[in-house]
C-alpha cells in the first residue's frame, strides 16, 4: 500500500513538472502539496494503531484467563473440603461399626442372661431340704430354655454350629487333636469324634473344630 501511494505521488509530480515546462499550471501551490500529502497518508492508518489493539487485545484475553483460573480455583478447593468432609464421615461410620456393630447380638444376649438370672434365683428361693429329684428337675428346665434360647439367637445373627462328624478333615475347619483307628462305618481320613464344637459366622469359620480322625490301623500314631 506505501508503495503504490509513493508511486501515486511520483506520477503527479511528474505530471506537475511537465504542465510547468509547458505553461499549463502554475508552480506547487500549497494546496497542491497539502492534497498530494493528504493522498500519500490516507490510504495507510498510523503505525501506532496496531500495537495498542493487539496489547489491548491480550489485556482482554488475560483477564479472562484469570477470571477462569480464579474459577476453577474456587471449585477445586470447595472439591477437596468435601471429599475431606466425606471421609471424616465415612471414617465415624466405621468406627460406630466397630463399636456398636455387635448391639443387636449383645441385646438378644442379655435375654439368655435374664434367664439363667430367673432360674438361678427360683432355683435357690424353692429348693427343699432332701429334695433333690426336684431340684434337679428345675436345673434341667432352666439349662433346657436356656440352650433354646441361646441357639435361636445363634440362628437370629448367622452363627452355625459345625457337625463335621463322618466328614472329610479339613484343616481350615478342623482342628486335628489325635488320630483313631477306623472303626467299622467310619472312613479313614474322615472325622470320627469331635472334642470341641466349631463355629461359623455367615460362612466363615470363626473357630476350629477340634477333632480326633480315623486312620488305618497300620498308620495309627
Amino acid at each position: 500500500m506505501a508503495a503504490r501511494s509513493l508511486w501515486a505521488v511520483r506520477r503527479r509530480v511528474q505530471r506537475l513538472l511537465a504542465s510547468r515546462s509547458r505553461g499549463w499550471l502554475h508552480p506547487f501551490s500549497t494546496a497542491t502539496q497539502r492534497t498530494a500529502g493528504e493522498d500519500c497518508s490516507s490510504d495507510d492508518p498510523p503505525d501506532e494503531l496496531g500495537p495498542s489493539l493487539a496489547e489491548r487485545a491480550l489485556k482482554l484475553k488475560a483477564v479472562k484467563l484469570e477470571k477462569e483460573v480464579q474459577d476453577l480455583t474456587l471449585r477445586y478447593q470447595r472439591a477437596v473440603a468435601d471429599c475431606e468432609n466425606i471421609r471424616r464421615r465415612t471414617q465415624r461410620c466405621v468406627e460406630d461399626a466397630k463399636i456398636f456393630g455387635i448391639q443387636s447380638f449383645c441385646k438378644d444376649l442379655v435375654e439368655v442372661a435374664d434367664i439363667l438370672e430367673k432360674t438361678t434365683e427360683c432355683i435357690s428361693e424353692e429348693t427343699e431340704p432332701g429334695n433333690e429329684k426336684l431340684t434337679l428337675e428345675k436345673v434341667f428346665r432352666g439349662l433346657s430354655l436356656l440352650e433354646a434360647k441361646l441357639k435361636s439367637v445363634f440362628t437370629k445373627h448367622g452363627l452355625e454350629k459345625m457337625t463335621p462328624i463322618g466328614d472329610k478333615y479339613d484343616p481350615h475347619e478342623h482342628e486335628l487333636v489325635c488320630h483313631v483307628p477306623a472303626g467299622v462305618g467310619v472312613q479313614p481320613g474322615t472325622v470320627a469324634l469331635v472334642r470341641q464344637d466349631g463355629y461359623k459366622l455367615h460362612g466363615r469359620t470363626i473357630r476350629l473344630a477340634q477333632v480326633e480322625v480315623a486312620v488305618e490301623s497300620q498308620r495309627r500314631l
